[in-house]
């Protein structure tokens, strides 16, 4: 298993593994698909130096992603990502997510982040269980703040502060 940065290669496969999240109703809050063409912005506003995208790859096969996204947008918040983590549905459940969340971890204080947050519907337990592990907090909760399908949904912020100053 290898993590590394992501390549504009892989953005066909980083779409592919986001859209199989989609139908699930447990982890984005998008309602249909996606195409490669609407996240080649997305892409290259992220920059290896500071907000990257990590995926995972087996055998030279990428199997999940993980990228950093600056928060609110003002410079007060710089060092401040959401993280957003996704696993091929053939893998969940064998430790992908809690690598890739390591690695995030590990890697933030040399991106000059300093807190980590997740926005993780409270419905989807294993993601809220993958966050806890690795001492997230719950910092927030909106309740009924995501329209599924004409289900009403919670949202669940959770937070870490990497190398807080004492």
């Amino acid at each position: 298993m290898k993590i590394r940065n992501a390549e504009a290669k892989d953005l066909a496969v980083i779409v592919e593994i986001y859209n199989a999240s989609i139908p699930s109703r447990i982890a984005t809050g998008d309602l249909e698909l996606i195409s490669v063409d609407s996240r080649i912005s997305w892409y290259q506003e992220h920059s290896r130096d500071s907000r990257p995208i990590l995926v995972v790859e087996i055998d030279n096969k990428v199997i999940g992603w993980l990228s950093f996204q600056s928060f609110y947008g003002r410079p007060a918040y710089k060092a401040t990502v959401e993280i957003s983590i996704y696993v091929a549905p053939e893998y969940k459940g064998q430790g992908i997510g809690k690598k890739l969340l390591s690695e995030a971890i590990d890697r933030s204080p040399q991106l000059g982040i300093k807190t980590l947050l997740g926005f993780i519907f409270a419905h989807n337990i294993p993601s809220l269980s993958l966050f806890d592990k690795f001492g997230f907090q719950r910092w927030g909760y909106l309740p009924k703040v995501a329209d599924l399908d004409g289900t009403k949904q919670d949202l669940v912020i959770v937070g870490l502060h990497i190398n807080e100053e004492k």
